[in-house]
């Protein structure tokens, strides 16, 4: 469904995406995973257009543009928010963008996520969580074919965060695919059919879990797998012996 092919990404003279390719598949969940300042967020950006790039990035077999973005539902790191409106005035707003007419699934989704006592005050008043909320619903209510979640499960309380991980399950199974970043290692490792690693701007390694146990040369969790391939496992026995 996305191809990603020589991906570079400079900001001035520091290069932060490094000629990565990837693929993400109908039906699958794909995790990008790397520590902070690897390159995930820049390569995200990319694909929605945020940033300037080189190299190509298609979209069921087109190169990427605006109608080929319109099927991709984005929450991103940072909220991008409309603080003015309030959360009914900005889904409106957005389905206007969309052409949606039917306000059904907007309906759904607000009753999905607990926001009925929440849609008519400014979003700028809203919690952390409650903002992350709307930002998901805005994502959603299209029936994207691409969901691309850069950290959705950031202030999200434990209902709404399970009701968010069994929608992309549905998703996928519905023949849709999702591009999923985080830094909570248990729930990738429970949720992602595929995963690449990406450090330093480079994808140092790409596969399930099984093949990711196989290029770290070792058995364990997802996130000690992620240490060893990032090179963190070094710097984090260090830390460990100096305080000790």
């Amino acid at each position: 469904m996305l191809e990603i092919r020589n991906l570079v990404v400079k900001y001035g003279n520091f290069t932060a995406v490094k000629g990565i390719s990837l693929e993400v598949r109908e039906g699958e969940i794909f995790g990008l995973l790397g520590p902070n300042g690897a390159g995930k967020s820049s390569t995200i950006k990319s694909i929605m257009g945020l940033v300037e790039f080189e190299g190509e990035i298609k979209l069921m077999n087109k190169k990427i543009g605006v109608k080929e973005r319109n099927l991709i539902g984005y929450v991103p790191e940072e909220f991008m928010l409309i603080d003015v409106l309030t959360p009914m005035e900005f889904f409106e707003f957005i389905a206007s963008l969309r052409g949606i007419k039917s306000q059904e699934r907007i309906v759904r989704l607000i009753y999905a996520f607990g926001l009925e006592k929440y849609v008519n005050k400014p979003i700028t008043s809203l919690s952390l969580g409650t903002k992350q909320k709307v930002a998901i619903v805005a994502a959603l209510m299209h029936e994207p074919k691409l969901l691309i979640l850069d950290e959705p499960l950031n202030g999200l309380d434990a209902k709404s965060s399970r009701i968010l991980k069994e929608m992309m399950k549905k998703h996928v199974e519905k023949g849709g695919a999702v591009l999923f970043s985080t830094h909570i290692m248990e729930i990738a490792e429970k949720l992602c059919d595929r995963i690449a690693v990406i450090n330093q701007g480079t994808i140092v390694a790409e596969g399930t879990i099984e093949e990711l146990r196989k290029k770290a040369k070792m058995e364990g969790s997802l996130e000690d797998i992620f240490l060893k391939l990032t090179g963190e496992d070094e710097y984090i026995r260090g830390v460990i012996n100096a305080l000790s």
